[in-house]
């Protein structure tokens, strides 16, 4: 059978087996969608192509450690993954400062940065950490406009062309989205409650 009519999960399973040209297949099948799912995010194409690379190599990381067990499901595996990598990439990008100082002015001498005491540091992590569990419990169309909006900062209008939805159906999902994320906090507060 000709590799080009290969299913997702076919071409997977001829890759596993040593078949290196099933994977340039599946790579060159869904290349456009998933680089421009990154584009869409960095708005800059040198990142865009570092992000893409960085996204294929983990691809093909998982694929080999026998990690991946999306059958029929590959290009939704794929963009999460690429959609993960690129909040990443925010997320490190804002920790960043953005101003710079001069011979004669810097800034850090005029701005008074008090430092997280340990404690408030942890605790910190721990609402970032049960926050990203609520948002991974999320159904998929919810998730992905969450961290579309919040993550990556991207407009309503920008989620919408990207999902291939309308703004109000992006508009729907995000405030479905906050509903559910309220309903499991208020949850877990009365599990909590039981317990203690």
């Amino acid at each position: 059978m000709n590799v080009l009519q290969l299913t997702d999960q076919a071409l997977i399973e001829n890759y596993l087996k040593g078949n290196d040209k099933a994977f340039e297949v599946l790579l060159t099948r869904h290349r456009d969608r998933v680089y421009t799912s990154i584009y869409m995010f960095v708005k800059d194409h040198e990142l865009a192509e570092d992000l893409f690379q960085d996204v294929f190599i983990k691809i093909v990381d998982t694929i080999r450690r026998g990690g991946y067990n999306h059958e029929g499901k590959f290009i939704q595996w794929a963009l999460r993954i690429s959609y993960n990598l690129c909040v990443d990439h925010f997320r490190r990008s804002k920790r960043r400062t953005k101003v710079s100082p001069t011979e004669t002015f810097d800034i850090l001498e005029v701005i008074e940065t008090p430092e997280d005491n340990m404690e408030d540091t942890i605790i910190k992590n721990q609402s970032y950490t049960k926050l990203r569990e609520l948002i991974e419990n999320l159904p998929a169309e919810q998730r992905e406009v969450v961290m579309l909006r919040h993550y990556a900062d991207m407009s309503f209008k920008e989620i919408s062309m990207l999902t291939k939805v309308s703004i109000n159906t992006a508009l729907g999902r995000m405030r479905y989205a906050l509903i559910n994320i309220r309903k499991m906090m208020t949850e877990q507060e009365h599990i909590m409650a039981e317990v203690f």
